[in-house]
């Protein structure tokens, strides 16, 4: 019989879209109330992949992920989409911008081995966690290089992605290594 193990912490993740800068630093500012200071920020990168957010939000959208200075436990996940979901209408309403949905937030969880993104939209591949929310393993990292799996989003596919979330990695490595195992792991009935 295999024994529970404590997990390791994660780096939490955000994806933004928006199509204005000031927009992301609008939504910099409440990701950071909310998860702690920011510790790593891509370049604005334009997102060319799809228009299926076109309706919602406009066009000539650009992508920027940001991540978090401290590591957290991987069952935050839910809750941390649920928090950047209210984030998502708190800004619809105080940008006063004439789309929508001015700004996309997208939170996920990146170890040394895989980047798992939160979603509200179930399928085959998605695993339920809590309230609505999904998760998902979009990419893993094997020999090297980040692997997309058959349902990976393009834009998760792109070489400006890779480029980060690698950079983002060895920050995450680095540390986890200071860090360890989060606490014991609660055994069922003991409260």
């Amino acid at each position: 019989m295999g024994q529970p193990t404590s997990p390791q912490p994660a780096k939490l993740l955000c994806g933004m879209l928006a199509q204005r800068e000031e927009w992301f630093a609008s939504a910099e500012e409440k990701l950071a109330a909310a998860f702690g200071p920011i510790d790593l920020a891509s370049d604005l990168i334009p997102f060319d992949f799809t228009d299926y957010y076109t309706p919602a939000m406009g066009t000539g959208l650009l992508r920027k992920f940001v991540t978090f200075d401290a590591l957290v436990a991987p069952d935050r996940l839910a809750a941390t989409k649920l928090a950047t979901n209210a984030i998502e209408e708190e800004l619809a309403v105080r940008l006063g911008a004439a789309v929508p949905r001015p700004v996309n937030l997208d939170p996920g969880l990146l170890d040394g081995s895989r980047l798992i993104l939160a979603t509200t939209k179930d399928n085959a591949h998605r695993i339920y966690l809590r309230d609505g929310i999904y998760a998902e393993i979009t990419l893993t990292y094997r020999k090297g290089a980040w692997t997309p799996a058959p349902w990976t989003y393009r834009d998760y596919q792109s070489k400006a992605y890779h480029q980060f979330l690698t950079t983002a990695r060895a920050l995450y490595r680095a540390q986890a290594r200071k860090i360890g195992p989060i606490g014991p792991i609660r055994q069922i009935g003991q409260g």
